[in-house]
């Protein structure tokens, strides 16, 4: 996959980013290969985790094209940059910033944009988000992104914050084109005890209700 287009259909197609957000990034690479045992490909190594640049460029040179490898909280346009430059494929922002989808088009990577109001929405994707991440998802629910969709039909809204092994078919169900889903996935107690099996089966999970969810 080289185009944007091409990685957009793909975290659409996988309906599921994992979001890697760790105090500790010792085990992180780990973490990643227990995820892609599940089928879950897609993950975002947001910046708030120790070394998270050296660790994204370590990931990328080490999976390469097996694992769509995106940044996340990103909130500047040059960490934007930067990120990409150390091998990562999409980025992700909490918040609405047209220099950050600006730097990431320019260099051909999607940009998933946050948003959590209406004109929001439709601001970010006037300004070409790919994705429109709805954040935080919990505080709004299932019911805003029906709304919201109605009159909108043509916005991909994916939901982070809130969303759960549980409930993830549900989002879908409501309209989500994807979720992204971090501490739901991520047992913090098998990570530090090396049981790496469990973020794997979560991960067979997560793919199975967004697939019955589709059906």
């Amino acid at each position: 996959m080289t185009s944007r287009t091409d990685i957009v259909d793909e975290l659409i197609r996988q309906g599921a980013i994992a979001v890697v957000r760790m105090e500790h990034s010792e085990k992180l690479i780990r973490v990643v290969e227990a995820l892609a045992e599940g089928g879950l490909t897609a993950i975002e190594i947001t910046l708030t985790t120790p070394r998270a640049m050296e660790l994204i460029s370590e990931i990328s040179s080490r999976f390469g094209d097996s694992i769509l490898l995106g940044v996340g909280s990103v909130l500047r346009a040059e960490d934007a940059r930067t990120a990409i430059d150390m091998g990562a494929r999409y980025v992700v922002s909490p918040n609405f910033k047209a220099d950050i989808i600006d730097t990431a088009h320019a260099r051909n990577v999607p940009a998933l944009a946050g948003a959590f109001t209406p004109t929001e929405i439709q601001t970010a994707t006037d300004a070409g988000a790919d994705i429109v991440k709805v954040f935080p998802a919990g505080v709004v629910g299932m019911g805003f992104f029906k709304a919201v969709l109605a009159p909108m039909p043509l916005s991909r809204l994916m939901p982070t914050g809130g969303v759960t092994l549980e409930n993830t078919g549900d989002w879908i169900r409501a309209g989500a084109c994807a979720v992204g889903i971090g501490s739901a996935l991520l047992d913090l107690e098998a990570i530090a005890t090396g049981a790496f099996q469990t973020l794997t089966e979560r991960a067979v999970t997560l793919l199975r209700s967004i697939e019955e969810a589709r059906d």
